[in-house]
Formats: structure tokens, C-alpha cells, sequence
């Protein structure tokens, strides 16, 4: 099944994560953590170590953790209302789900994760994090959690084309709520390929493409995709599998 980044999802060895120092945006970790900048930190911590020992999180990213990770998935919250309900599809390894957990403590997020490996990885992290009153697990594809759990935004990096991602989310998103999906250079790509799976689904907002975070071109492109408030259709798509999600690391940056 293909999937947003393209990345393989062998098991490192511990042992080739780089040891080059780290060079950490205080500046920028302050602005968008705030107080909870220290647990950010830890959060960054658990991502280089746990996360590469399991093979949630490539090696190589290992330095780069800060900028293309935590502050490129906390600078969603500049698009979600205040006081929203989450649901972050295939979390992974919490991206973006922990990141905009720590940035914006107004909002009640839910990770969905099928593999068991991350959704335990998952219910540690935000155990170790204190996040545990904000912050809730689900092990389950998004057609197991269909009628059991809705947010007013639905989040996802890195799961698949916004062509399958749509049947996949938007029934999680309550009336009126909305997709919101990080994209790269193909967002513009997606979004003219998926028009048919938006009509069949009797979707009629235009997607928009909007960049959050800084204006120096280090900023997040998303996707944002109302709901509406008619009722949805089927369309015509693949069942969700059991890993929709990749570990960040190797092959083309969304």
C-alpha cells in the first residue's frame, strides 16, 4: 500500500544513530512550548532513543528531530480552534499528535494506531510526558474506531494520499469539523487527484492549502478539508491496512 513518505520500514540498529551534537532552536522550542518546553525535550529524547531502537524513527532524522518533527507538527495548532477535539490517524510515533499535545494544552487529542509496538510506545510516552489528562490511545485502524470515536479535526502525517486518506478520516470528523494533513510539495498534486473521491463523498468545499510556522520557507504545508454539515457517501477506495504509517527516516520528504 503506498503510503505519504515513501519510507521503508526496516528496524535500525541502535547503533548507527548519529552522535553529531544537536543543535537545539531555544528560541523557536520556547515560543511554541512554552512551559512545557522541558517536556518537549523529553519527548525529543524518547523519539532519539526509544524511538530509533524500535524502529519508529529513522536514524538519520535523529538530528534534525526538533526542526522536522516536534515544531513541524506543533505548528498545526496555528490552524485548530481553541478548545478542539483531536483525533491523530496512524500516530506512529506521535506525529503529530504529541507535538501539538505540548504546544496547544487546550486541546483533548486521541492517537489512533494500529501497530502494537507504537501504540505501546505511544501509551509510555505520554505517561512519561504527564500528558495522560489530555491525551488518550486507541489501538485500531480508522474502520475499527468509525462510530466509536469523532473529533471536530481529524490530523495525519505521513498515512497515505489524501485520494485514500479522505474515506479514511473525514468519517471521523463530526459536522462541521475538519481534516487537516500535512503535506509537502505534492499537496497541490493530491488534492487535484483526489477531486473525484471529494465528489463521490459529497464533500463540496474547495481544499485549502495553507503554510503555518515561519514565513522563511521552514514552515509546514497543510491540507485542510471541510466536512460540512450534509451527510457523507461512500467512494470508491481501498480498506485501510493494518501499517498504514512508515517511520520517518529514509526516502522523499512529503
Amino acid at each position: 500500500m503506498p503510503e505519504g513518505d515513501g519510507v521503508p520500514r526496516e528496524t535500525p540498529s541502535p547503533s548507527v544513530v548519529p552522535e553529531s551534537p544537536v543543535e537545539v532552536p531555544v528560541e523557536a522550542v520556547a515560543r511554541v512550548f512554552g512551559d512545557r518546553a522541558d517536556r518537549a525535550a523529553t519527548y525529543r529524547e524518547l523519539l532519539a532513543t526509544a524511538g530509533v531502537e524500535r524502529g519508529l524513527i529513522g536514524p538519520r532524522e535523529v538530528p534534525r528531530l526538533w526542526d522536522r518533527h516536534l515544531l513541524n507538527c506543533a505548528y498545526l495548532g496555528e490552524v485548530i480552534d481553541q478548545g478542539s477535539s483531536v483525533i491523530d490517524l496512524g500516530s506512529g510515533a506521535g506525529l503529530p499528535g504529541i507535538p501539538l499535545a505540548l504546544a496547544r494544552p487546550d486541546l483533548q487529542i486521541r492517537l489512533v494506531e494500529p501497530l502494537e509496538r507504537r501504540y505501546t510506545f505511544l501509551r509510555e510516552a505520554i505517561t512519561e510526558l504527564g500528558l495522560r489528562d489530555q491525551v488518550a490511545v486507541a489501538r485500531g485502524r480508522a474502520e475499527d474506531v468509525r462510530g466509536e470515536f469523532s473529533a471536530s479535526v481529524v490530523t495525519a502525517r505521513a498515512v497515505a494520499p489524501l485520494k485514500t486518506l479522505y474515506g479514511w478520516a473525514l468519517p471521523l470528523v463530526v459536522t462541521g469539523g475538519h481534516l487537516v494533513a500535512i503535506k509537502g510539495r505534492s499537496a497541490s498534486d493530491e488534492i487535484a487527484a483526489a477531486g473525484e473521491t471529494l465528489r463521490q463523498m459529497g464533500v463540496t468545499a474547495a481544499p485549502e492549502v495553507l503554510s503555518v510556522g515561519p514565513d522563511d520557507g521552514t514552515g509546514t504545508t497543510v491540507v485542510r478539508v471541510a466536512r460540512g454539515h450534509g451527510p457523507l457517501r461512500a467512494a470508491t477506495a481501498p480498506a485501510p491496512p493494518g501499517a498504514a504509517k512508515r517511520r520517518p527516516g529514509k526516502g522523499n520528504r512529503r
